[in-house]
């Protein structure tokens, strides 16, 4: 201590500068695993790299991956079942449970329509590429036939667009695969394609540029569906938040320890409230659904197609 006091500030910062280092080192992250498996092991190389043990996962962790494997395999319509059976629970009767189970087949309506218009979207956009590639391989120097094997119709349009290339490469009615294939949701821009290959077998017109021109209008069509879907997703949002405050009022209620549920399940009186108010529910979320379709409707242009495309 007395060389330290005599040494001058510079001997105070180091030695500090030490101790910082010591703490550091005895510290550092892995330090005490990596010093007990050197003790352990007997201070060789190959204990302090050895492979750490693989640790069990917790039950709860496989119960809830088991879920979700069986969710995904089932689908998200089914969750209407255990929610049922929790508000059952919650609120001491069997009546969530039934609408529950009662809902499975209607939530699972719902998403097949849901997922029949992500298709359709899904297709509409194929059908556009698929215009703009038969029309770069025309350009390239391929025969109509050949273009439409080239541009992948069978994989963007399935069955449909295989019986399309079948009748392309054996002499069958192009036009009429076309417009049979066009019968699928989303895919209806391929009148126009047909009607675009009719005119060019006929009357010797390009085809290139008639199917660039049903791409052009397909794209355009398609940005308006974009814009009228961005423009709606604010009366949808709403619709949604209205819909979901009475699950908020129930949920207040029962923090403040009304409990709510006993009374909507268990009394006369919160029968006919629950009644009501899923009549209101129902008739409001109807509302809102057809005033977006009745705007969907006063903007959606279908093309069936025509010669005027060409």
């Amino acid at each position: 201590m007395t060389a330290v006091a005599t040494g001058g500030p510079g001997v105070v910062y180091a030695v500090f500068a030490c101790l910082g280092a010591a703490a550091w080192l005895a510290h550092r992250p892995g330090g005490a695993a990596r010093r007990a498996r050197l003790l352990l092991g007997g201070g060789t190389a190959t204990a302090a790299h050895a492979p750490p043990a693989p640790r069990a996962v917790p039950v709860p962790r496989r119960l809830l991956r088991h879920a979700r494997r069986v969710g995904r395999r089932l689908g998200p319509h089914w969750l209407a079942v255990p929610t049922g059976a929790l508000l059952g629970v919650a609120g001491g009767s069997v009546l969530p449970a039934l609408v529950g189970v009662a809902a499975v087949p209607v939530l699972g309506r719902r998403l097949a329509r849901r997922e029949a218009a992500r298709a359709a979207e899904r297709r509409a956009a194929a059908v556009v590429e698929l215009c703009a590639s038969v029309a770069a391989e025309l350009r390239a120097g391929r025969q109509p036939e050949q273009a439409l094997t080239a541009a992948g119709v069978d994989a963007a349009l399935g069955d449909t667009g295989a019986a399309v290339v079948a009748a392309a490469r054996f002499g069958g009615d192009v036009p009429g695969a076309l417009r049979r294939a066009a019968r699928q949701a989303g895919a209806e821009g391929l009148n126009g394609a047909a009607a675009c290959w009719r005119v060019a077998v006929d009357g010797g017109a390009g085809l290139a540029d008639g199917l660039d021109r049903v791409a052009e209008a397909l794209r355009g069509e398609h940005g308006q569906r974009e814009e009228l879907r961005a423009q709606l997703a604010g009366p949808r949002s709403t619709a949604v938040a209205l819909a979901l405050l009475p699950v908020l009022g129930l949920l207040l209620g029962t923090a403040m320890g009304a409990q709510p549920l006993r009374f909507l399940f268990h009394s006369p009186a919160g029968w006919a409230v629950l009644g009501a108010a899923t009549l209101l529910e129902w008739a409001g979320l109807a509302w809102t659904a057809r005033i977006v379709r009745t705007a969907e409707g006063a903007r959606r242009s279908p093309r069936k197609g025509s010669a005027d495309d060409c």
